[in-house]
């Protein structure tokens, strides 16, 4: 296989100048780079999200705060509540608190990956990125997609996460000095579009000469360990209403769901014992389960209904009162909109 430094990323870059998803937060080929804040905004939103999802949010965020300084001085719930359904809540936690570094420095992103890495919630890959993308650094940018290409590229085949070392190095090796943000993209591209998990489009590819893997059987590559069964977790969640709202309350600012409105719960942890107890004193009944898939388990969560009881005990400055008629104005994260369905299915 010819790796040079030179062959493989001209390949590349010819072929990304033809064949460039045309996305909202990208400049054309060879144009000059986006803002920085688009970039970088972009970056944190396509984290383990697909770019069909990422599209809607990315220009609803843009249209309310078009600056990092609109976004610094935003009210943490109204973030929280725009990336409600987007998923991976501490992103916008994150997201927050790099936005408000950036505008203690009056508003200007560091333009290199070293002075990136020093930002709040701002990781290794998304410093690339956006020192690669927004400021021509040579950066190695190594994603999902980019990892499985140069997995392939030179047939790695140590099983993750252990062969995540060789392909960093062998995406450094190929990172070239020009066009750094391009060459980035174009890999981004050729993982998303032809060298796909499954199926890939070898006779497509522009550096099928050059790929090792394509002679083993590119699909092998990279080698995954076995996957784990996820454990399964039990939960209840309470729906209190009167007079037209429910009872919603504010999760803790850390932790799964983190500052999110939300339907009060138990924690998740709860064994099915089937007594039905919630927060009030009072009668309750089953609502129905709602099934999850988070990253790390399953849940399901049982939907309880109250029926009666002593609503003044519920503390004031727990809670709040959300009319249902506003309730997808609430910004409830994807299991707690999915319980608020099935209650409204109810009545």
């Amino acid at each position: 296989m010819d790796a040079s430094a030179d062959t493989i990323p001209n390949s590349l870059l010819a072929w990304y100048d033809s064949q460039a998803r045309v996305l909202p937060w990208r400049s054309p080929p060879g144009s000059p780079p986006p803002e920085p804040y688009r970039v970088w905004l972009s970056e944190v939103m396509l984290q383990q999200t697909t770019v069909a999802a990422v599209g809607p949010y990315f220009a609803k965020f843009l249209a309310r705060w078009p600056t990092v300084m609109d976004l610094a001085a935003a009210d943490d719930a109204d973030v929280m509540a725009a990336w409600a359904g987007l998923g991976y809540y501490a992103r916008a936690r994150n997201l927050l608190a790099c936005a408000r570094a950036v505008a203690a420095r009056g508003g200007a992103f560091p333009e290199t990956e070293a002075g990136l890495r020093e930002l709040p919630g701002l990781g290794a890959y998304t410093a690339a990125a956006v020192a690669a993308i927004a400021f021509g650094e040579r950066a190695t940018v190594v994603d999902a997609n980019v990892e499985r290409v140069v997995a392939r590229l030179y047939a790695i085949d140590e099983p993750l996460p252990a062969a995540r070392k060789a392909i960093r190095a062998c995406a450094e090796q190929l990172t070239p000095a020009r066009r750094p943000g391009d060459f980035a993209q174009g890999m981004m591209d050729l993982g998303a579009t032809i060298c796909t998990s499954r199926k890939p489009r070898c006779l497509l590819c522009p550096v099928a000469q050059h790929c090792a893997g394509r002679l083993e059987g590119a699909e092998r590559f990279p080698v995954k360990p076995p996957k784990a069964a996820k454990p399964q977790r039990l939960g209840r969640a309470f729906w209190i209403e009167q007079g037209g709202a429910v009872w919603l309350v504010q999760r803790p600012g850390s932790g799964m769901l983190g500052g999110m409105r939300a339907l009060p719960d138990d924690g998740w942890s709860a064994r099915a014992d089937g007594s039905g107890k919630g927060p009030l004193a009072g009668q309750w009944q089953s609502g129905g389960v709602v099934r999850h898939s988070f990253t790390h388990f399953d849940l399901d969560l049982q939907l309880m209904l109250y029926s009666g009881g002593d609503l003044d005990r519920l503390p004031a400055d727990s809670g709040e009162w959300w009319p249902l008629d506003r309730i997808a104005e609430a910004g409830l994260p994807t299991l707690f909109a999915k319980a608020a369905q099935l209650a409204l299915g109810q009545r």
